[in-house]
């Protein structure tokens, strides 16, 4: 299996899913499971018990894990492209945007 090729950092725009359209950047990856969080898509809420005696519990947000197959990487021209990968001649490995950005860097 190819390593997954969304980073944490990266601008992606969900193209599938209830937040089909929105946009955000990775929080973290999950190369095993093939996930990935993204800042403030997929929220669900989350309720937490007080720690300690006199304390509220409350209710939070959490963003949880989406399928990587289900974003798409923002490419230089400001749209999704896949990613590919380019080694020049020194050894170095590039990511490069695929498709309509074609051949600039990541």
């Amino acid at each position: 299996m190819a390593g997954m090729k969304v980073k944490k950092g990266d601008t992606v725009l969900v193209r599938s899913g209830k937040d089909k359209g929105k946009t955000g950047t990775v929080i973290e990856a999950h190369p095993t499971d093939n996930k990935v969080v993204v800042e403030g898509i997929n929220m669900a809420r989350r309720h937490t018990k007080p720690k300690r005696a006199g304390e509220q519990g409350e209710i939070r947000d959490v963003p949880l894990p989406i399928d990587v197959s289900n974003v798409g990487v923002i490419g230089p021209n400001g749209k999704a492209v896949r990613v590919g990968y380019k080694i020049a001649a020194d050894g170095t490995k590039t990511r490069v945007a695929r498709g309509k950005g074609k051949g600039a860097a990541l």
